[in-house]
């Protein structure tokens, strides 16, 4: 793990989370935007929605049928619009509309499961979290770090080998190397220069 995690950094001395943001609120709006959407795609969504509702106090008084307009364009708009809506009436109602820093309280909010957890965890509070996308699921099976497929168990593994400290930027680290080298269908084996850690290109 080591070797693989020098290299990763070498190789993407700037990763970070790819999602823009101001504050941890914005940063959990948008984590919940992302679920089966690009960053990309959702960054071209936030600046709009957050003009007109930056915070949960604003967004909890928003109109169901508004934010649906404002995020269409993300997919499963209408779930993601009643999970913002739920939760930002519950920060506010809970939390006095600020976005709490425990797993055991943040995935009690509606739309938010442990990777989104973490992700705000990790890149909002500077707490290490082990975030389990598509991406880092398929690289660290890959890599033979992990044979499991459900992503908590991933997660669970993984935290087990990757330094405490690394967790959050590991995460964004095989991100990066997924979209850039290790995708899905068709990786870039030849330009790799971590091919020798493969353990099976078949394994997704």
């Amino acid at each position: 793990m080591g070797t693989v995690l020098r290299e990763l950094k070498r190789l993407y001395p700037e990763s970070k989370c790819s999602l823009n943001y101001k504050t941890p609120y914005q940063l959990l709006i948008a984590t919940i935007l992302s679920a089966q959407c690009t960053d990309d795609r959702v960054n071209k969504v936030t600046p709009g929605l957050f003009r007109k509702f930056p915070d949960a106090a604003a967004m909890s008084l928003a109109p169901l049928a508004e934010i649906e307009r404002l995020i269409q364009s993300t997919g499963f708009y209408r779930n993601k619009a009643k999970s913002i809506l739920e939760t930002s009436q519950a920060l506010e109602r809970e939390y006095k509309g600020q976005v709490p820093k425990t797993m055991e309280l943040l995935v009690k909010l509606r739309g938010v499961g442990r990777k989104t957890a973490n992700v705000i965890l990790g890149n909002a509070y500077g707490t290490p979290g082990l975030v389990v996308d598509t991406h880092v699921g398929r690289l660290s099976r890959r890599m033979g770090f992990t044979r499991a497929q459900d992503p908590v168990k991933v997660e669970q593994e993984m935290e087990k080998i990757v330094p405490h400290e690394d967790w959050t930027l590991f995460s964004h680290l095989l991100i990066d190397h997924g979209r850039a080298v290790c995708s899905a269908r068709k990786p870039l084996c030849e330009e790799c220069t971590l091919n020798r850690y493969c353990f099976k290109v078949g394994v997704k």
